[in-house]
């Protein structure tokens, strides 16, 4: 499917509703008559949207609206159409956002009450009850954590862009170790010095550091030393017994051993990652994956007699070659590990993965059934704590995580919600600098690549001095840029 834009002031969102019900859409450079087309017109007094679908043609007409914008009457005008010739409901409505829990925190802030915020999903939004009743959920649990920010906090962030192997849904900027196993010492001995520098960033801003994530890629695709390396700087650069939550992805049994799971202990993780995503065998080759089920239970085995106490376990709906049984048995399974988090994706087909560049035909058509499964969660006990959504996710459905009572990923919540800065190190790394007590957000990019990284080394680092500045504009009148203050 094309969608063809004329005479509007923005065709980003158009697109976007129309990719929720014909994924892949893209935009026509021109009208033409021949093939499948979505087109949207406007004038000074007139709203046209039509389809062309399957040689029949759908047109529906409006005039311009008075009480909301352009963008917003055509994406209604375009929403229901579409929902009504295709038949399908979207259990998100016409939501195209990341983050609908972070409306309701901002609904709230703004004076709504309760029935208007609902009354805002359930009828301008058109989500199902059952997504609003979850985002509500997650909103009421994540209220006090929000209100016991303060206006300086930040999160550190660490990219490890490497992997023993590329999963075949994966888009992220991460190597293979065995292609880029030279890069490593050096990639690690360049990271423990920006995360100096980040340091020396937040000083001179008066920043309070909440939480630590060490993600990736596979941070445990690292050798035992080169974690102790790494780990050991964090801990010379930061008090780690005023952080909140210290995260380290140890995400892949095939590169995670016991020594490794004792260096994260030692060195003060306090909340650890190991993702099965699926406990079958077969799932697990099929997306590229070079480890068993059993080397998962082993793995979380031996983070329980490291001493870890705070786990959490990704699982992913909708894998090519799972089933609703099969995803049930993975469901079940990581219950019964009674693990302090568990996270259910929902597959999303990035344009970057071999899913989509191999072009692979697979039957997705059972994940919202999955998803719904994930009601097993709540009779065991479990809560959920953070929600986040993606472009080109399988139904237009969600990530939510899961938590037992009082084990919530603060991390997380903070990232999502974008309730604070996070200062970000390493390949691939973006920070996000959040505006205290505004909605002003800017972002300081590194470089993608471990070798780009390594080559651009110092610009990295002149890059950095943005953190200073931006807090010198939005906060702090006494900050000067990249000056030590008094």
């Amino acid at each position: 499917m094309q969608i063809y834009c004329k005479g509007v002031t923005s065709s980003y969102e158009l697109e976007n509703i129309a990719r929720m019900f014909f994924p892949g859409t893209v935009p026509a450079k021109k009208y033409h008559r021949k093939e499948d087309l979505i087109v949207v017109y406007a004038t000074a007094r007139k709203l046209v949207v039509g389809v062309r679908w399957n040689g029949v043609c759908h047109l529906v007409k409006g005039v311009q609206p008075q009480n909301e914008t352009q963008e917003q009457a055509l994406c209604g005008m375009l929403y229901e159409l579409l929902g009504k010739i295709t038949g399908i409901r979207l259990p998100w409505g016409k939501l195209t956002g990341v983050r609908p829990v972070r409306i309701i925190h901002d609904r709230r802030a703004n004076g709504l009450s309760e029935q208007e915020i609902e009354d805002l999903f359930l009828k301008r939004y058109d989500c199902t009850p059952e997504k609003f009743q979850l985002a509500k959920q997650i909103a009421d649990l994540q209220r006090p954590i929000l209100e016991n920010r303060g206006e300086k906090d930040y999160s550190l962030y660490i990219g490890i862009p490497f992997c023993p192997s590329r999963c075949s849904y994966c888009s992220f900027v991460s190597r293979t170790m065995d292609r880029d196993q030279k890069l490593v010492q050096d990639y690690v001995d360049y990271l423990c010095e920006e995360i100096q520098a980040t340091r020396q960033q937040a000083d001179q801003c008066g920043l309070t550091l909440k939480t630590i994530y060490i993600g990736g890629g596979t941070p445990t695709s690292l050798s035992a030393d080169q974690l102790r390396q790494l780990m050991e700087t964090v801990r010379q650069c930061y008090d780690l017994s005023q952080v909140e939550e210290y995260t380290v992805e140890a995400g892949r049994p095939d590169c995670t051993d016991r020594e490794k799971l004792d260096v994260m202990k030692e060195y003060g993780a306090t909340r650890i990652s190991i993702n099965p995503q699926t406990f079958s065998d077969d799932v697990l080759r099929r997306i590229g994956r070079k480890h068993t089920a059993q080397d998962i239970l082993d793995c979380y085995d031996q983070a329980r007699q490291a001493g870890h106490t705070n786990i959490n376990m990704d699982l992913i709906a909708g894998l090519p070659g799972d089933t609703v049984e099969g995803f049930i048995r993975s469901l079940e399974l990581a219950i019964s590990l009674q693990p302090e988090n568990i996270t259910v994706h929902t597959l999303t087909l990035k344009r970057a993965s071999n899913l989509v560049i191999e072009n692979r035909q697979e039957d997705y058509a059972d994940v919202a059934q999955m998803v719904q499964e994930c009601s097993r969660l709540a009779k065991a006990g479990y809560q959920p704590y953070y929600l986040y959504r993606q472009k080109n996710t399988l139904q237009n459905l969600e990530n939510t995580g899961w938590c037992k009572p009082g084990t919530e990923g603060y991390y997380n919540i903070y990232i999502m919600e974008e309730v604070h800065s996070i200062l970000a190190a390493g390949a691939g790394a973006s920070t996000k600098l959040c505006q205290p007590g505004g909605d002003r957000i800017e972002r300081i990019f590194n470089y993608k690549y471990p070798a780009e990284y390594l080559q651009g080394f110092e610009e990295i680092l002149r890059r950095k001095q943005g953190v200073s500045e931006f807090y010198a504009r939005y906060l702090d009148p006494q900050t000067d840029g990249g000056n030590q203050p008094d």
